[in-house]
């Protein structure tokens, strides 16, 4: 064997393992954007139960009282979070489902008292729950309206409606909270089956449909293309108006859902109920693995960033500790997110901008 031979086996043996190096560190990274909402889940109970050892000597893992009560703090954000992944994925957002959450609690408030004179206390609760989740879809019929035939950003159609959603569910309340007399609809929200409460279990039923949507239906994978490439999407001839427009109302819808349920919990609605959900519901979806770019997320990434930030706010309330953190903890974790999604699209050959 030559001397020029011998030289290039060695050039090559020397760059083969740098490849299998940065191939390694790829995938290692796109794994952790992948788990990350799993991983800073994991990391959260395993510090709040050596705090809780530590100070108290009690455990925040092994109560179930606990677990109950993080899984009913999470119902509200989850909901929301649920159709504001949708519009994520397609790369846009919802601004407005905070106040349409507030107006959907005060229209089942109103309409479950009113149905109650009329017909069995079950059925007002159903005719409340359902009117109200039907009048959260106005709001969001607007929203597609603007953004997929006026071609308003959704950035800016969705915080106009924000307010419009506020004043009418302040108009609507009478600027006070509107207490609910139905026994059933008090048992929704606060009842029990098994030790589990009612609300998860109807959440729990939601979010497993709307991951079938998401995941198995034609409307799903448009949803994914239209947010990876849109112009793409609309060579693919994928109806890109109409599925907005629809992409809008079912996020106004769950927004509805959790307004109800909302109502149903505290047995009153209340204009400003979903108010401090905004934040959340966005940052259950970021943490939970999709994207801001759009084209990338899931369902059960969701229900994990949705957990995270519920065991966020119990396990601080649980420790004794000031609920302003709150706010600290969920924001660093937010932007811990955004850095690892960049990461994962640089090492992806994503677009980055300079």
């Amino acid at each position: 064997m030559s001397e020029q031979q011998l030289s290039l086996d060695d050039a090559t043996k020397h760059v083969a393992p740098q490849a299998d190096h940065g191939e390694t560190a790829k995938s290692i990274v796109q794994r952790i954007a992948q788990l990350r909402a799993w991983l800073f889940l994991a990391a959260l109970i395993v510090t709040f139960e050596i705090w809780a050892r530590v100070d108290f000597g009690g455990t925040f893992v092994f109560s179930s009282y606990n677990w109950q009560s993080v899984a009913v703090f999470a119902v509200a954000p989850l909901l929301i979070a649920v159709g504001q992944t949708f519009v994520i994925i397609s790369g846009g957002i919802d601004l407005s489902t905070g106040f349409i959450m507030g107006l959907a609690a005060v229209v089942a408030a109103h309409l479950t008292n009113i149905a109650g004179l009329y017909m069995p206390l079950p059925f007002a609760m159903l005719f409340g729950m359902l009117c109200a989740i039907l009048a959260a879809g106005i709001p969001g019929l607007v929203n597609g309206l603007l953004i997929s035939r006026l071609k308003v950003p959704p950035f800016i159609g969705t915080l106009g409606m924000f307010g419009v959603a506020r004043g009418a569910a302040f108009l609507l309340a009478g600027g006070t909270t509107v207490p609910v007399s139905n026994s059933y609809f008090a048992m929704l929200g606060n009842g029990r089956i098994f030790g589990v409460p009612y609300l998860v279990i109807v959440t729990a039923i939601f979010v497993l449909v709307m991951h079938y949507i998401l995941s198995q239906t034609r409307f799903g994978q448009h949803n994914y293309a239209i947010g990876a490439n849109v112009q793409a999407a609309r060579r693919a001839g994928i109806d890109i108006k109409g599925h907005i427009l629809r992409l809008y109302v079912l996020s106004a819808m769950c927004a509805g859902l959790g307004g109800a349920l909302y109502a149903a919990r505290f047995t009153a609605g209340a204009a400003q109920a979903g108010e401090p959900l905004l934040l959340d519901s966005v940052a259950a979806v970021v943490i939970g693995g999709a994207s801001l770019f759009g084209g990338s997320g899931s369902i059960i990434g969701t229900v994990a960033g949705a957990l995270v930030i519920a065991v966020i706010q119990y396990g601080l309330v649980f420790l004794d500790v000031e609920p302003f953190w709150q706010f600290i903890a969920v924001g660093v974790v937010i932007i811990i997110s955004v850095l690892i999604d960049q990461a994962q699209r640089r090492f992806s050959g994503g677009k980055q901008d300079e």
